[in-house]
């Protein structure tokens, strides 16, 4: 068991972005992550998708017209995520490096034409630990985001203790909950978007994540209201703004010791004694001595036979008849 840093302030940053504006969205979190390190954080969390912003707006609105509007939208969304790593998390890494703090932030991230739901980690000396890529998204944000891989349920080990998180609904993932618990994490950052209808599931999830997981959670939300959005977006007065935020941070017995907050900008801080694991694994060890593997198992697809993926082009000049050797040859393997 990582008992890292005893004690430490973690801090959990419920802001809105400088709407699709990914340049000044940075500018703001780099202020914000230098206010938290004033007040001794050596921990600051991000809400989702925090540069350039959540994805607001409708996603159909049933005219020929109202979809160009929502394509212009996205393709607005995409020229304004990052790439991981680049330029913009260069300037991220700076910061965190000059705060001596870990961050941790939700971005959209962009490969090609595709945007990924990211959490992006950041160590104390400004290296970029790794990322998450959102599990699966949910309702409209499927129109948005494409789903990450098994490589995503990621936990670091850290000098502060062993970090992992999950954005929004992916608290209700229960084998993917399991999965991070399994991985040791001690330390999870639940980013949120901070939807006024999830309210009641944001606080419940977070309670119970911290709780199962004998872990801390520091609940970061994300909070707008529509004086923050420009007229110029065409789809402003087509989206309910109803985003109150949420953020808190809660022990591993389930109890909120910050927050939380809503319905304003904050930052909520708390210290994390990681001694309260451990006190509260003596009465539930969901992976220790509260657990069944005799009778329960978890298998997680990480190390997957080689040829099963193969079936995607190592490069676009690949032949389609190599493609058909490889299948082939697979085939061939199955059979034997």
């Amino acid at each position: 068991m990582n008992n890292g840093d005893k004690k430490y302030i973690a801090a959990a940053v419920q802001a809105a972005p400088i709407f699709l504006n990914k340049d000044e969205t940075i500018g703001k979190v780099i202020s914000l992550i230098e206010e938290a390190s004033a007040e001794g954080a050596g921990l600051i969390v991000f809400p989702e998708a925090t540069v350039p912003g959540y994805p607001y707006w409708p996603k159909d609105l049933g005219t020929i017209e109202g979809r160009k509007l929502i394509i212009d939208a996205y393709t607005e969304l995409h020229a304004n995520s990052v790439e991981i790593p680049g330029e913009d998390t260069e300037k991220l890494s700076k910061a965190a490096k000059k705060a001596g703090a870990y961050v941790v932030i939700g971005v959209n991230e962009k490969e090609g034409g595709t945007l990924y739901n990211t959490i992006l980690y950041i160590d104390r000396s400004g290296e970029i630990l790794g990322k998450h890529r959102k599990l699966m998204s949910i309702d409209g944000e499927k129109c948005i985001w494409a789903n990450g891989g098994a490589d995503d349920l990621r936990v670091f080990d850290t000098d502060i203790g062993n970090l992992g998180g999950f954005f929004c609904y992916e608290h209700h993932l229960t084998l993917a909950k399991y999965a991070m618990y399994t991985k040791g994490e001690q330390i999870h950052a639940g980013l949120w978007a901070g939807h006024g209808f999830v309210k009641p599931t944001m606080d419940f999830s977070s309670k119970q994540y911290a709780f199962e997981g004998q872990v801390f959670v520091i609940v970061s939300s994300g909070y707008i209201n529509e004086s923050m959005i420009p007229d110029s977006f065409p789809l402003k007065k087509n989206t309910l703004w109803d985003f109150p935020g949420g953020s808190g941070i809660i022990n591993p017995r389930g109890e909120y010791i910050a927050g939380p907050v809503y319905d304003h900008e904050d930052i909520v801080y708390a210290e994390i004694d990681t001694n309260m694991i451990l006190r509260a694994k003596a009465a539930i060890d969901s992976t220790g001595h509260f657990s069944r593997p005799d009778i329960l198992k978890l298998s997680i697809s990480e190390n997957e036979d080689p040829d099963l993926q193969q079936y995607k082009l190592d490069s676009p000049q690949e032949s389609v008849n190599e493609l058909k050797a490889r299948i082939k040859s697979l085939e061939d393997k199955l059979e034997s």
